[in-house]
Formats: structure tokens, C-alpha cells, sequence
């Protein structure tokens, strides 16, 4: 390989490294999680994030919904954080959907759970499989996508895979509460 040929390529990886955002570990109870967020794409939302893990927020939480697909149960996905708990809870924040952000919930994405537009705090998922129906399109916000897993995505499977109560909750998370919630025990950014 030419010396050119050769410090280009250096170059190249510095420079994707570089653009890298942010990377969380979550330690659960059945493994660890590592997402990176795309702080440059969705900068409020990761901000938020970034905001419950340095606050320890998120640590002695749990993942608490397994939302398995009705056509593949092995796609969905798993949602976890502050479970509604106002007092861990900081202010919402705005939207960032992704149709502004041009992030997609595939296969790994990590994105905010809400009720409305705006009314996202401290709960989060992360996706198994694509996931396009939780993409903003015309007539529907969709969902803030904010990062993806680059490690820990058998965890997130196995979460998944959990139990989950049957004929319990109501709407949306109906059969989808997990039986027995898997706890995070720790949310830390890394070096």
C-alpha cells in the first residue's frame, strides 16, 4: 500500500471517529447496552438523555414494557426509564421527529417514549427489527429517534423475549407490562 494511500486511510478513521456522538452504557440485569447518540442529528433529545444518565436518573431503574410484534415476536421493542416517576423526572422537552432529525428507526435504534408531541422526559426505547410505522410523516410526529446500539443488541433481544403480563394494562401496553422488570442497574457515559 502507497505512504498516500496509506494516511488517507488514517485520516478517514480519525475522521469518523470523530464524528461519533456520545456513548452510554446501560448495565442491566441481563447484560449490558451500549448506545451511541447522534447528538449532531438530535441534539435536544440526546441532550436530555445525556442529561438523566450524568444525574443518575436512570440507575436503580428498569425496562418495563416488551412490545413484541404480532407478526414476528421477535421484533418490537423494549422500553425502560423512570416509568412516569415525576419525581426522577426533569422537564419535557421539544420534539425532534425524524423527518427534521432524518434519523429512521431501524434495527437498533435507540428513541424517546411520549404521549403527545412534546412530552417526552425520561422514558426511552430501543427498537428490534425496523420499526418505519414509528417514523414522522405527513399527518403523524412519529417518534424521536436519537442514537443507535453498537453493542449489547442480544440484551436487548433477550429483554424482548421476557414474559410479559397477559390481559394486563390497557390501549397501547396492553400484554406488553413485563412480568418481571428487568432493572437497569447503572447508566454511565463513556471515556
Amino acid at each position: 500500500m502507497s505512504f498516500a494511500r496509506s494516511a488517507f486511510l488514517a485520516v478517514s478513521l480519525l475522521s469518523t471517529s470523530a464524528l461519533a456522538g456520545p456513548r452510554v452504557a446501560l448495565e442491566t440485569g441481563l447484560g449490558t447496552v451500549v448506545v451511541e447518540l447522534a447528538d449532531r442529528q438530535a441534539p435536544i433529545t440526546s441532550r436530555n438523555f445525556l442529561r438523566y444518565v450524568e444525574a443518575g436518573k436512570f440507575d436503580g431503574t428498569s425496562f418495563y414494557r416488551a412490545a413484541r410484534s404480532k407478526r414476528d415476536p421477535k421484533q418490537g421493542f423494549v422500553q425502560g426509564g423512570i416509568d412516569h416517576n415525576y419525581k426522577r423526572a426533569f422537564f419535557s422537552i421539544d420534539h425532534e421527529p425524524t423527518s427534521k432529525t432524518g434519523l429512521k428507526h431501524v434495527d437498533g435504534t435507540i428513541s424517546m417514549a411520549r404521549n403527545a408531541p412534546g412530552t417526552a422526559m425520561g422514558d426511552f426505547f430501543i427498537t428490534v427489527g425496523p420499526a418505519p410505522y414509528l417514523d414522522a410523516r405527513p399527518g403523524y410526529p412519529g417518534y424521536a429517534a436519537f442514537g443507535r446500539v453498537v453493542s449489547g443488541m442480544e440484551v436487548v433481544k433477550r429483554i424482548l423475549a421476557v414474559p410479559t403480563w397477559i390481559g394486563r394494562g390497557s390501549g397501547s401496553v396492553k400484554d406488553q407490562l413485563i412480568i418481571k422488570r428487568v432493572p437497569i442497574l447503572r447508566a454511565h457515559r463513556l471515556p
